[in-house]
Parts: C-alpha cells; structure tokens; sequence
C-alpha cells in the first residue's frame, strides 16, 4: 500500500506515527496500524496537521499485476455519497490483482465547509484555469495523476439531483436530473484502453439493476454527447480525461436518498466495473445498507502524538475540555479515514470534521510530555493484564491501573476524598460523573497519566451502556 499526500500550499503535509510498542524502547516492530483491536479492518491513513486540507492518493496494489483504476471523491463538496464511498475504497478493500487508486478527498476544504465549491465548481475548471485561481495547483497535480501511463480507467463519483430518465415522467425523474446514473460524455472514444464507453456502461448498468429491487433506484446511462457542442460538460474532469486517451466516466448517486444508500450504489457500481475490468479484490463489510451504513458511521477514529492520545469519535461529544495536548509543538494526528481533518486551533479549539460533518472540539491543556512510558499493568475485573498507552480497554465491573511508584494516574470524572492518586485503586462506572465521558453514551472515559507535571499517555476504558451512571459529581481534569 502506497500513499502520496498531494501538497496544495506552502507548509501543508505530515507524517505517518506508527503505533507504539508496549515497552518503550523495544525492538518489536511497531503496527502501521493505530492497533489492530481499536481499529478492526480499517487501514490507517498518515498523519495530517490541523489546516493542512491538501487531498490525498493512495495507491492500492496487488502483486499480480493488472489494470489500474483511478478513484476521484468530493470534487464537489457537498456529495457525501461520493467521497463517503471512495474513503471506503481506502479503508476497507484490498485488491488481490491490478491496482486501484483513490483520492477521496480532492476539494477537501469544501468537503470540510460543505460547500459544493469554496472557490467555484472545481468541476467546471478542467478546459482553463487561471493561475490565480486558488484552486489551481489542485487542478494541476490531479490531471497529471489522470495522465500517468498506468491509469486505465477513471471514475469521478457524484451525488446528482432526482433520477436520471431518458423521458420526462416528472419533476425528479426526467433527462435533465442526474442521480442514479453513469454519465458517459460520447458513446466511444479514441482512448488507449476501454474506448466503448456506452456498451460498457449499459453492461455494468444491467449487472447492477439485476440485483435493485426498487425500480426508482435503477440505474440508467446518460450520453451528455459533450462533443456535439455542451459547453458546460467541456470543463469537466472527465471530458479532460478522454481528451487525453483516458476511458473516463461519472458515477451518480442520488440526492434523494440518504447518504449511505448512496455509497452503496456507488460501490455496487465501481465493483462491477472493477470486475469488468479483471480487478480483484476482497472488501471488509457486507454490502448491504444497514453494513454500510454502519462501516460510514463507525469509520472515525483519531490519535495524537504518536498514540501518546487516542480518541474514538463514535458518538463523541460536541466538546471535549482539557485533552493533554503537546506543549510547544505542531499538532500531528494520524486517522482511521482519510475524511478526517483537524482546524482551528485558536481560544475556539480544534475543530474535528469527518468529511462534511463536525465531530467534536476539543479544547487542549498544554503539557511536556514524557515519551518512556508505553504501556502500564492493569487489573481488569480480576485479569491482570499489560495496556499500551492509546488503546481502549473494556470494563464489566471495575479496573486498577498500576503505572509504578513514579507515576500518579487520573481518571476524568473520577472523585474520592482525600485521593489525589487513582494508581492502584479500583475505578467503578458509578464512581464516575457521565458529563465528563468521550462519548453522549457515557460509558467511555479518559485515563491519563502523570510523571510529575509531563503527560506520559492516556488510554480509554469502556464500560457496557447498561452500567448505572453516576449521581455524584465529578473530577475537572486541572492536571
């Protein structure tokens, strides 16, 4: 797996953290995952800083050799359906033979600001572009990833209005409505490979009709015939594309369904093509609605300086106070999704979106950090057991954390009189004011640790959503 951050202006980027050992110092090589058991089958993507919104290519290959599909989301960005489904691509597939390439986030500021173009309609900007343009250097550096050689086929993904028919019935179903179809700009064209546009589409249309019960959700061709004089489709990506030998079409979903019914439609399509197209690959959830919805929803999970921090934002709360931020140094994060993006930074705090929805906030507390701790000794309902720091660990009854005589342990939301250390005592859920939990659920909370004043690391405990909530109050994290 190979991944390209694509720089979009002076001082964007990042690096990848990989997660930490359980000892410090030790020679086991360390996951290119956040952790195996946090993030199930997701992939990680690098490491970003908080105002860098520069989009991304990841390369997915396989050893046997074959055609390569390249993959473009949010162009527009407000088309959930679209960039939601190419941020799977990445997360949740692995390709056996030939290579698929995926950006999923090509007009990330507009994605972030839900905004159809912040600068204008990107998609309109393929046949001339002003240099002055801020959207110009974005422009440039994805039509030479449509023009590498390797490219065979390219697919921009979109959320249309109503459902594309060939005749008028109605206001949402008619020629001028774009959901529910592949839009092909000419029947064939002069391209190096898969130059029979129209015959493909109709193949892969019936292949994916086969299988939608809802007449109303079936999935139609349209010719926009770009060459006969449509001067608005001339700006567009993937009349570029073909213009410059590359078989190109655009997928739409609809704007009337919800935005995980529409990822589904866009996978359902770009896997037949790929099949088509003799690539094979292997995808972690049922394609269904309910699976995907759920894999769209659950996708979200974010660490901090190299797993010193690790939060995930499943249900989390519109604000979290006092997080142990590093003192005196950029923030970097690594993600679960390549849709995550970190802003601000300001009195206001960090901003956490997940493409066009706002997570959280989360207001930081500056600390030095001491970096030799990885991991600590916890007695989890009786099983004693190692946790490395950034890591979730689940609770039935209660847990004892044992970090060491140098250490002292606090637990958010946790009070006792008299008890300015929690090492070595048992933390019960109903020892723990709801109101200081990660998640609107109140069953997950922070546990920090101290060597004097230096964050040494935090992980998560997890208690079930039956354990009763807490009728006394709680701890501020002053720490």
């Amino acid at each position: 797996v190979r991944h390209e951050r694509i720089r979009s202006g002076p001082g964007a980027g990042g690096r990848t953290a990989p997660a930490g050992a359980v000892n410090a110092g030790s020679p086991t090589v360390r996951a290119l995952a956040l952790g195996a058991a946090l993030l199930g089958a997701c992939a990680q993507v690098p490491a970003g800083s908080q105002n860098a919104l520069e989009f991304s290519l990841y390369k997915r290959s396989a050893p046997v050799s074959g055609e390569t599909a390249l993959v473009i989301g949010g162009i527009q960005g407000d088309e959930p359906g679209g960039f939601n489904a190419a941020s799977l691509l990445v997360t949740h597939y692995t390709v056996h033979r030939g290579n698929l390439w995926v950006v999923p986030n090509l007009n990330f500021e507009s994605i972030v600001k839900r905004s159809r173009g912040v600068h204008g309609d990107m998609n309109r900007k393929f046949s001339a572009v002003s240099r002055n343009d801020p959207d110009f250097d974005r422009i440039e550096k994805i039509k030479r990833i449509i023009l590498d050689e390797e490219v065979g086929f390219v697919f921009n993904l979109h959320d249309g209005s109503g459902y594309y028919r060939p005749a008028y019935k109605d206001r949402l179903h008619n020629p001028r409505r774009w959901g529910q179809s592949i839009i092909i700009d000419q029947e064939s064209a002069d391209t190096v490979r898969h130059g029979d546009l129209g015959q493909l589409a109709r193949e892969v249309s019936a292949a994916v009709n086969s299988a939608i019960e809802n007449p109303e959700h079936r999935i139609h061709v349209k010719n926009t015939r770009t060459r006969e004089g449509d001067t608005e489709m001339e700006k567009t990506l993937t009349y570029f594309a073909i213009n410059h030998g590359k078989a190109a079409v655009g997928l739409e979903a609809s704007k009337e369904l919800p935005t995980h019914m529409r990822v589904l439609y866009h996978l359902r399509l770009l896997e037949t093509y790929m099949s088509r197209l003799g690539i094979v690959f292997e995808r972690r959830f049922a394609l269904t609605p309910e699976s995907v919805r759920r894999t769209v929803d659950d996708n979200v999970k974010v660490s901090f300086f190299e797993d010193r921090i690790f939060l995930d934002m499943r249900k989390v709360r519109n604000r979290l106070g006092y997080v142990p931020f590093k003192d005196n140094a950029g923030l970097e994060f690594t993600a679960s999704s390549p849709l995550v993006a970190i802003t601000g930074g300001s009195a206001k705090g960090y901003r956490v979106s997940y493409g066009n929805r706002r997570m959280t906030v989360l207001h930081p507390q500056h600390f030095e950090y001491d970096e030799t701790l990885s991991g600590v000794e916890v007695v989890v309902d009786g099983e004693r057991r190692a946790v490395r720091v950034g890591s979730v660990v689940d609770v039935s009854g209660e847990i004892v954390v044992e970090p060491g005589d140098e250490y002292r342990v606090n637990v958010i939301g946790w009070r006792r009189r008299g008890v300015k250390n929690e090492s070595g005592v048992a933390i019960r859920r109903t020892e723990i004011m709801d109101r200081f939990s990660v998640d609107r659920s109140a069953t997950t909370f922070r546990v920090e640790i101290y060597r004097g004043p230096k964050f040494s690391g935090m992980f998560l405990i997890r208690f079930p959503d039956t354990t009763a909530s807490a009728g006394r109050a709680g701890k501020e994290d002053t720490s």
